[in-house]
């Protein structure tokens, strides 16, 4: 929690006047009871109005001093708890940006959003609400029972019976809810995957008639998380009944005791009703201490899952990094391995070894499998190799920081992905000071200005979430233009045609020919007609190179790009 709290930084002040108020509001709340007890054993005792007009005019102005301490501290504890959420958010969301996709595939996506919302939510929640507890509790608790000591301590022994019972119980049930809470927080990430999956399939869902089976997995999991929240909040709420039990018991043996000693003139009515009154308080403040330990165990299970976030090691980082950029745009992989995890059996790459020329134009073909996409993610350490080198512009690509290394790559996934807003402002993500021209120059070369002019609003069209609105192909040519954009030294289409019919396609290759005659374009496709005009082709297979050469010399010597070819010819002969 102390890490937890460091994020408050400017918000820390609001949490002091927070516990200034309320420790001052508790100070009011307890001059009251005396000026009660000196009511009854005076004033009312002696028939002065007087004084009993004069003690309770007092009494007002005690509890409305209260009422402004009191909305006070409200204010303050609101503005410290939202501004920790704030932050903590904040240092998550900018934790992420670094991930890498290996840090990603750590962590489910629905379990990073929980993350952010209802973890971050507990823990402001805790500011929020439990400030005031946190302080008033201890204040109270320590006060009254001076207080209650000081009007009768034969009496006031009734708490040291009381606060051990009460002590064993809060430990118990904090020592068996803890881990509830933490299954609970589990659960809520399976409900966010089930949703996030379902949303996002939703037209898959729709034409498969699956409605249903989502139906009863989403039951599923979200029995699962009530079962979880069942348990752990029945767990807590005994925690109030053995406060009540403790405490009603306490108030009879007080009333037992106390009027035994009224009876034989050990002590007046008026300092047992003041004594009453000192005990509710330091009974409530007994129950909101035990409550805020529930809150804070809840806390610790939603810190921890936000720690582990914030604490991920990021595996591809910059130590060794030089002040260098990307000028030409050759590449070279030299005996490169790689696995995605370091315990993995199997390499996923085994000693991939090919030289890329500046301004060439590379094709990679394979089947399906074979990483043809984890090859060129190498490039822009999306991520990094595992052993071997690789080499851009004859420097390891260790060496170039990772802004103007990926700035220099243009990269089209083989997932193409738009965000919500306008057309314009996502080819604005390729450069976003690129003048109209510049824009509408890139949309040519990708062969986007066909469609872009039938628009209703042009460049200014709404894309919706994800790209909604626009087609397959449609969406494809947008991120083509978007990465041409960049103006890179590197562009990398992965698979970034297979949603455009092959004249177009033949269209866009030209002109990325014609247009960026210096640029290095690696194109993967499933296509031969893709990559058949590529200065050089790749074969993938498994892994391995299988061959490399030109479409010519693989189809006079090469057997699985002679099958590729032959399947392809076939289909297109049917």
């Amino acid at each position: 929690m102390r890490r937890i709290f460091s994020y408050s930084r400017q918000y820390r002040k609001y949490m002091a006047l927070a516990a200034v108020c309320i420790t001052a509001e508790c100070f009011f709340e307890l001059v009251i009871p005396l000026l009660m007890a000196d009511i009854v054993d005076i004033g009312v005792a002696s028939g002065d109005r007087a004084y009993i007009f004069r003690q309770g005019g007092i009494m007002i102005v005690c509890a409305l001093i209260a009422l402004g301490l009191g909305i006070g501290s409200a204010k303050f504890a609101a503005l410290a708890g939202q501004g920790l959420g704030a932050n903590l958010r904040e240092a998550e969301y900018a934790k992420f940006q670094q991930f890498s996709f290996a840090n990603v595939d750590h962590f489910q996506i629905s379990s990073l959003v929980t993350r952010m919302t209802s973890d971050v939510t507990n823990i402001q929640n805790s500011i929020s609400s439990g400030l005031r507890p946190a302080c008033r509790g201890p204040v109270m608790l320590l006060t009254a029972t001076v207080m209650a000591f000081t009007i009768n301590a034969e009496l006031a022994l009734v708490f040291l019976v009381a606060a051990p019972v009460l002590a064993v119980c809060l430990w118990l049930i904090i020592k068996n809810v803890r881990p509830l809470y933490t299954k609970m927080q589990g659960a809520i990430d399976l409900v966010n995957r089930i949703i996030q999956e379902n949303l996002t399939a939703v037209r898959v869902v729709k034409a498969y008639v699956r409605g249903e089976y989502e139906i009863e997995k989403f039951n599923e999991v979200n029995t699962n998380l009530q079962t979880q929240s069942e348990r752990a909040f029945k767990l807590a709420m005994t925690n109030m009944a053995a406060m009540q039990y403790v405490m009603y018991g306490t108030i009879i043996s007080i009333l037992w005791f106390g009027g035994s000693m009224i009876n034989t003139g050990g002590m007046k009515v008026g300092e047992l009703t003041g004594f009453l009154s000192y005990v509710l308080q330091l009974l409530n403040s007994l129950m909101m201490i035990s409550n805020i330990f529930l809150l804070l165990t809840r806390s610790l299970a939603s810190g921890r899952r936000i720690m582990e976030v914030i604490d991920e090691e990021i595996d591809i980082r910059e130590d060794d990094a030089e002040d260098i950029r990307v000028t030409k745009g050759e590449i070279e992989f030299q005996h490169v391995y790689f696995k995605y995890s370091k315990d993995a059996a199997e390499y996923v790459l085994s000693d991939i070894s090919l030289h890329i020329r500046p301004g060439e134009t590379v094709g990679i073909v394979g089947q399906t499998g074979s990483a043809k996409s984890t090859l060129v993610q190498l490039i822009p350490r999306l991520y990094d190799i595992t052993e071997g080198s690789l080499l851009i512009d004859g420097k390891p690509v260790q060496r170039y920081p990772l802004r103007h290394l990926r700035d220099s790559i243009g990269m089209v996934l083989q997932k193409n992905t738009l965000f919500s807003g306008t057309l314009k402002e996502n080819l604005l993500w390729g450069d976003k000071d690129a003048s109209d021209e510049e824009i509408e120059e890139a949309c040519r070369i990708a062969c986007a200005d066909e469609f872009i002019d039938r628009l209703a609003e042009g460049y200014d069209t709404e894309m919706g979430q994800g790209g909604v609105n626009v087609s397959g192909g449609q969406k494809q040519r947008i991120c083509i233009a978007r990465a041409i954009l960049k103006k890179p030294k590197v562009l990398i289409l992965d698979d970034s045609t297979s949603a455009v019919d092959t004249a177009t396609e033949s269209k866009i290759r030209k002109m990325l020919d014609e247009k960026l005659p210096d640029m290095t374009k690696i194109i993967i496709a499933q296509r031969i007609s893709s990559v058949r005009h590529a200065d050089q082709i790749i074969v993938l297979d498994d892994g391995k190179i299988a061959g490399t050469g030109t479409h010519e010399e693989l189809l006079a010597g090469n057997r699985i790009y002679q099958e590729i070819y032959e399947s392809q010819k076939e289909g297109a002969d049917l």
